[in-house]
């Protein structure tokens, strides 16, 4: 159990653009996004570079299977960060208007390098996830789940990677969100179908460059909602200071642009990376009153550990006992554990 400490996690700061910031800073919306624009450019020139010698050197050879593990600890290593670029700039538009084709270039060109089939991501996040806001007809709901049981957590992970974008296309065309729907639609089957093509050319490649990708980053964004929205209040399942958390000053926001603050996400979807921290210490008395849920020093994956092996004494150790609402740990620990029963 933890007292509120000091914010660590980043926040703008002002400061002296050079000559090579100050080009790429025309064609941006927003200056406080430029960490953007770097981490585009150098995933380009990694990944598709790596992706082309893939396809083009034999797979049998010694320097074919370096590259495979060299290109698998890449995508370990860059998934958080791109998945989140790839959140922010679908809630706030990169490139200023004049320049808005470049928005595209995140889904379409980077995206299926990175196990991301194009705005797919975007269909399901911004057209459905948060308008339904984890509650049943949120198709990445964790409500119906015991989340602390690995067998509930692989029927939640497989269901998705199976049946997520079918049903995601059912959600939309319900809801009668053309938009949605056709962007779900086209994004998956264009990945799907290079799939194919590239298959016949090269089996070994595809499967390293674009469908074990899929694989490993639809795990990483199902156990990372997992834990998001883990420890719901049945009494109040729509309130997000309920069913979502916070994580706070972790090395995980320092490289993911702040996607440990939860709450304050779902509360306002389109507030800068880095006003979060200050956002949450301006509210605090919100948080407190409404018993929110924030862990100090993990991050979304480390809990989802945690809850798998269900060490409560550990995450009872990073909560932080903001408003000194709990006694002990052992309080903390009773909590935790009714906040992640089945509330659907």
């Amino acid at each position: 159990m933890r007292t509120l400490s000091t914010i660590t996690d980043p926040i703008y700061t002002k400061k002296a653009f050079g000559s090579l910031d100050q080009f790429f800073l025309k064609y941006l919306k927003d200056e406080r996004d430029l960490p953007f624009m770097y981490l585009m450019l150098k995933l380009s020139f990694l990944f598709i570079p790596a992706a082309i010698v893939a396809f083009t050197i034999d797979s049998a050879t010694w320097q074919w299977w370096t590259l495979a593990v060299l290109y698998a600890v890449g995508l370990l290593w860059y998934t958080g960060p791109f998945t989140l670029m790839l959140h922010n700039t679908s809630h706030r538009p990169f490139f200023k208007r004049e320049y808005k084709l470049g928005n595209r270039f995140i889904p379409w060109i980077l995206c299926p390098f990175m196990g991301q089939s194009p705005d797919t991501y975007f269909s399901h996040h911004i057209g459905m996830h948060h308008a339904e806001n984890n509650l049943e007809p949120d198709l990445s709901s964790t409500m119906k789940y015991q989340r602390d049981s690995f067998i509930d957590y692989t029927k939640y992970y497989v269901h998705f990677l199976f049946l997520g974008v079918i049903q995601l296309i059912q959600y939309h065309k319900q809801k009668n969100k053309k938009k949605f729907m056709k962007q779900a639609i086209i994004g998956e089957l264009t990945f799907i179908g290079l799939w194919i093509v590239l298959a016949f050319f090269n089996l070994n490649a595809t499967l390293l460059v674009f469908i074990l990708p899929t694989i490993i980053v639809r795990f990483a964004m199902m156990s990372g909602n997992w834990a998001q929205h883990a420890f719901i209040d049945a009494s109040s399942p729509e309130n997000n200071y309920r069913n979502s958390i916070t994580c706070i000053n972790t090395f995980y926001n320092q490289r993911c642009f702040n996607d440990g603050y939860h709450i304050g996400h779902h509360l306002k979807p389109h507030m800068h990376w880095t006003d979060m921290p200050q956002d949450f210490e301006k509210n605090i008395d919100q948080y407190v009153d409404n018993k929110a849920i924030v862990f100090e020093g993990i991050d979304y994956f480390v809990i989802w550990l945690w809850l798998m092996l269900k060490r409560y004494d550990i995450l009872a150790r990073h909560f932080v006992n903001i408003g000194n609402t709990y006694k002990s740990e052992e309080e903390i620990i009773a909590m935790l554990k009714q906040r992640i029963q089945k509330c659907a």
